[in-house]
């Protein structure tokens, strides 16, 4: 995360001019002078603003009851995060209780300046922005000004200590593995690698060229090349594939089922099932051992999760039509030598 703090009377917040506002009626940033604001720029299928979410969560339930306001900005990534039944789904199944403008057109976001998902903006007393961080990590810096700014407001009583890290790799000063990069499957911002490249607008015939590269992703059978998303076409019943050779901890994909045709798909690793040693959040192992993930609506699923850092190959295998592939990411994790024991 790179956090800034910015001097008083600098920049004036900007109201939240929304499409849909959710857990509430609509914030006014100029009717909550005195209060301490937070926003959140976040997407419901990005993987950072869904591991920035437990800290939301938390300072919402700790520094609420001292005038902190908490307003999620949700700033669709993808299509279908335009869509209000899928927002409120994922704020019921992520236990987001602060109040989510919907911002479709990402007005909101530009007047912002933001660049990436999430981007937090803390607004002082006055109306101000004293506070912005982009991406993931810094938590503990970012508690620490939402301390400083409820001191500054009036609040009187001590505050809460600063709550513990998440994960290992939160803490400051963690040192962790350079995992391979976001893949985007659209043609706008594609990461495919087999030599047939991307067609816009076309159903194009892949062939699995056997050698994968870090830094792209592959596919196999015939896919139709969306400006955001690769949808498996095939007419034949032939099974189609994602493969892609990657360097992380976890892998995520964002999927999303055409027309919410339910949907699985086959999962290996390293040419083998997945077990419960690497096994993702969302992924299902039958009773004669294969892994699959099933795909009821558009989301961030939790493929793999690993017990250690390292290099493997992924193979997502289907025979559905409704399968739509928007995303891939990696998380890293902490370099083992390099946790600090102070």
């Amino acid at each position: 995360m790179t956090i800034q703090e910015f001097q008083v009377h600098q920049i004036p917040a900007h109201e939240l001019y929304g499409d849909f506002w959710f857990n509430s009626e609509p914030v006014p940033i100029a009717a909550l002078r005195g209060r301490v604001i937070l926003l959140d720029f976040w997407d419901y299928s990005d993987c950072s603003s869904l591991r920035a979410l437990p800290y939301m969560r938390e300072w919402h339930k700790r520094y609420s009851p001292y005038g902190l306001i908490v307003v999620g900005v949700h700033t669709p990534k993808f299509p279908f995060g335009k869509n209000p039944q899928n927002v409120q789904r994922a704020i019921e199944r992520l236990g987001i209780e602060y109040p989510v403008v919907m911002d479709n057109e990402a007005m909101v976001w530009s007047s912002y300046q933001n660049r990436v998902w999430p981007t937090k903006h803390l607004i002082d007393r006055n109306g101000f922005v004293r506070c912005a961080a982009a991406g993931e990590g810094s938590y503990s810096a970012m508690e620490q000004v939402i301390h400083s700014l409820l001191y500054s407001s009036g609040v009187t009583t001590e505050l809460p200590i600063l709550m513990d890290p998440v994960r290992e790799s939160d803490r400051t000063g963690a040192v962790s593995y350079k995992a391979t990069p976001e893949m985007f499957a659209g043609y706008l911002r594609g990461s495919i690698g087999n030599v047939e490249g991307y067609s816009p607008e076309s159903v194009v015939e892949y062939a699995d060229p056997k050698i994968y590269y870090d830094g792209r992703f592959y596919v196999d059978g015939s896919w139709l090349n969306d400006k955001n998303s690769l949808k498996y076409q095939e007419e034949q019943d032939r099974e189609g594939h994602i493969i892609v050779s990657y360097q992380g901890a976890e892998v995520n994909a964002v999927l999303s089922a055409k027309d919410d045709k339910q949907f699985e798909m086959t999962v290996r690793q390293d040419d083998q099932f997945l077990s419960s040693e690497n096994r993702g959040d969302d992924i299902h192992v039958k009773a004669d051992g294969v892994s699959v993930i099933r795909i009821d609506e558009p989301k961030m699923y939790n493929v793999v999760r690993n017990k250690e850092f390292g290099e493997h190959v992924l193979r997502l295998s289907t025979r559905s039509n409704a399968c739509e592939l928007y995303s891939l990411t990696f998380v890293s994790s902490v370099i083992p030598e390099l946790i600090s024991n102070n």
